[in-house]
């Protein structure tokens, strides 16, 4: 228990474990008994896989059973949870990051392949280790076809949640780590398909934005590859509860800062 307490505390050590209690607390606060929690993010930093972390085990802790759903291939489910029935020694975690989605070698990378994203899968395993009722499954899909229909993705993985969430125990929760236009409730001018979280309002969802006052993400762009990226400053207020029926999350909340996640494999970068 020392051991997983203070893995914890390191993976917090980025972002101050004041502010991820801060965070953890506003987001518990304000999502109160809703059982589908989507998490709109940053794809890439080194915040947000822990927050993700602090908030799971605050809500296991409660003894409630908790499926986290994270924006990777659907086929690496089952490798997931061969990991978190294992004891996470050096040849488990090899043969996660041998897996074709971990080690993939391509010029675009849009931040998903992290050693935060796998620090956030083994802290999984450490609390099912611990006895606590949790599951860890990827949810996107490929295209059927190529080129895609607009919007066949969001809409694929859309459901691949609902049927996820339709078997969730009647005391258990969901939570959804997911790029923030997917989490989306409404569809976006620029987009010309519903997103993801839009095709969810039937379930019992609330959705959640998490940014940064400052700081650099990593992000593509048409044209311009994959890169690093300074956001703009904010000042305002955080967090930002919003109720209007054209909204696009029902809170919204700004970490101090953001920075890169210690990416596996780069890929193409711009300045």
């Amino acid at each position: 228990m020392v051991r997983w307490i203070t893995g914890l505390l390191m993976a917090l050590a980025g972002i101050g474990v004041v502010h991820a209690e801060q965070a953890v607390s506003q987001i518990r606060n304000h999502a109160a008994g809703h059982r589908l929690l989507v998490l709109g993010e940053q794809h890439g930093t080194h915040e947000i896989p822990a927050v993700v972390q602090a908030l799971v085990a605050s809500y296991v802790a409660d003894g409630k059973p908790l499926h986290l759903a994270l924006e990777l291939p659907a086929p690496e489910s089952a490798a997931l949870a061969d990991y978190l029935q294992s004891d996470g020694g050096p040849a488990e975690m090899a043969a996660l990051r041998a897996r074709p989605y971990w080690s993939a070698n391509t010029r675009f990378h849009d931040g998903r392949r992290s050693e935060e994203m796998l620090e956030l899968i083994d802290a999984m395993r450490k609390l099912h280790r611990q006895g606590k009722d949790i599951q860890v499954f990827g949810f996107d899909q490929a295209a059927s076809r190529s080129p895609p229909r607009p919007g066949e993705r969001d809409a694929t993985m859309a459901a691949e949640l609902r049927a996820r969430y339709v078997v969730l125990p009647a005391n258990g929760r969901m939570v959804v780590l997911t790029g923030n236009v997917h989490g989306m409730r409404r569809q976006p001018r620029y987009l010309a398909y519903p997103p993801m979280t839009m095709l969810l309002q039937d379930l019992d969802v609330y959705n959640v934005r998490i940014g940064a006052r400052e700081g650099d993400v990593w992000g593509c762009r048409p044209g311009h590859g994959c890169g690093r990226i300074a956001l703009a400053v904010y000042s305002g207020p955080s967090p930002v509860r919003d109720e209007a029926d054209d909204r696009n999350y029902d809170l919204q909340l700004w970490l101090p800062r953001f920075t890169v996640a210690r990416l596996l494999g780069e890929g193409e970068t711009y300045p």
